[in-house]
């Protein structure tokens, strides 16, 4: 079974190769090849990758190259976790958009559609590349935006399936709250990527997601940096991202007056590289984890291993709504529980969402849907229509100075700009 990763030279990597080495039973891989135009980060990453497997004893080789046609070929899954433009598109992602008092984000709002723009073109040719050689392949995306990319993927025909890490990271801090072991714990996760909500939390067959807000919302609550309030009026735990939307006037402040999350991502991933580089060092390092992706290889795997060995696992993925959501089109791609199988993912039946959850979908659906042909067919009047159908952005004026602002930002990466 081999085993690709386009944007191998990423600091998450090792984070990555480490669950593939614990849970070499669950996805049993005989080559994994690492795959980035970065040769040089591409050398310290895949030593690393080397000597994490070495340790762990797996028999898997691992390889890396910058030709993609080469490390794909023959692959029976391709990973996506790729940054267009790196660290440094980023912090523009995140700082210009506080000029007209909107966030400043990398997967939602201004920042998240420039990500978007920058990526769609990008993901599509690599897909394209892998199909042409594998045309049996599965492409699963972990490139944010994930939603909107693997809506792209999709459109286009694709075998692929988006995985984000939100849900499993909910899974995993709830079965520590409650003493029980992580898959005793099923989630009724709902929504689009980076738009979910928690509406109830299963063990045994029992929902008890109000005791624990009953008994553990402070600290939900702290994690979430969401008002305990919230929880206990809505009876439902809304993912992190949510605080941009219930919360933008404070979180824009916020982000004005501290750093910028990609400027701490970048002094970490220097200090990460350097680590890498050294011989001894054959385990993932603590300061990895302060990265993100918190059980991002073991989400990876077990989707993985679901679409390649047959199995029908329930995971939480995003994938094609396909009456799901009978309030979204079909070809929206939501996020919420499916079973996985060697056809793809086959959302669960989802009861009716209640109206404060659906609207907010609804409108969010609307905007990656124009955010969809933006980047697809480009035109500046394509990227205004988007931003102004974004709920975090909804005002002409903002639209339109935004619009100018994210095509001086990112003309190097658009090459219809």
């Amino acid at each position: 079974m081999k085993l690709a990763v386009v944007g191998g030279g990423s600091t998450y990597t090792p984070e990555l190769v480490d669950g593939f080495a614990r849970l070499r039973d669950v996805l049993p891989l005989t080559e994994l090849v690492l795959i980035d135009p970065a040769a040089d980060r591409l050398e310290l990453v895949g030593g690393l990758a080397r000597r994490i497997f070495a340790k762990q004893g797996h028999p898997g080789r691992i390889s890396w190259t910058s030709d993609l046609d080469a490390g794909v070929d023959g692959a029976d899954a391709v990973l996506l976790q790729l940054r267009v433009g790196g660290q440094a598109a980023r912090q523009q992602d995140e700082t210009w958009p506080l000029e007209c008092g909107c966030v400043g984000q990398e997967t939602t709002g201004a920042g998240g559609l420039a990500k978007a723009l920058r990526t769609v073109p990008v993901v599509l040719d690599i897909a394209e590349r892998v199909r042409r050689r594998n045309p049996d392949a599965w492409i699963v995306d972990f490139t944010n935006p994930v939603g909107i990319v693997t809506r792209a993927l999709l459109t286009a025909g694709h075998r692929a399936v988006g995985l984000c890490n939100v849900a499993i990271g909910f899974q995993r801090k709830f079965a520590a709250l409650l003493g029980v072991a992580p898959q005793d714990v099923l989630l009724e996760h709902v929504g689009l990527n980076h738009l979910t909500w928690e509406r109830s939390v299963r063990v045994g067959g029992e929902d008890v997601l109000p005791q624990l807000i009953a008994e553990h919302g402070d600290a939900i609550a702290a994690d979430l940096r969401m008002p305990r309030a919230l929880l206990d009026r809505l009876g439902v735990v809304p993912s992190y991202y949510l605080r941009y939307f219930y919360q933008h006037d404070a979180v824009v402040q916020e982000l004005r007056t501290g750093p910028s999350r990609a400027a701490e991502v970048a002094g970490m991933e220097r200090r990460l590289l350097a680590m890498y580089g050294d011989p001894a060092l054959d385990e993932k390092p603590e300061l990895l984890a302060k990265r993100g992706g918190a059980f991002y290889s073991e989400a990876a795997v077990a989707l993985t291993s679901s679409l390649l060995r047959d199995t029908g696992d329930v995971q939480v993925v995003n994938t094609l709504n396909a009456g799901t959501l009978p309030f979204l089109p079909d070809d929206a791609v939501i996020e919420v529980p499916a079973s996985v199988d060697a056809r793809g993912a086959h959302p669960l039946p989802v009861r009716p969402v209640e109206p404060l959850y659906a609207g907010l979908i609804g409108h969010v659906t609307a905007y990656e849907r124009l955010a969809l042909e933006a980047a697809t067919k480009g035109g500046r009047d394509r990227v205004f229509e988007a931003l102004l159908a974004h709920p975090l952005v909804g005002q002409i004026e903002y639209a339109d100075r935004l619009t100018d602002d994210l095509l001086a930002h990112n003309r190097e990466h658009l090459a219809w700009a």
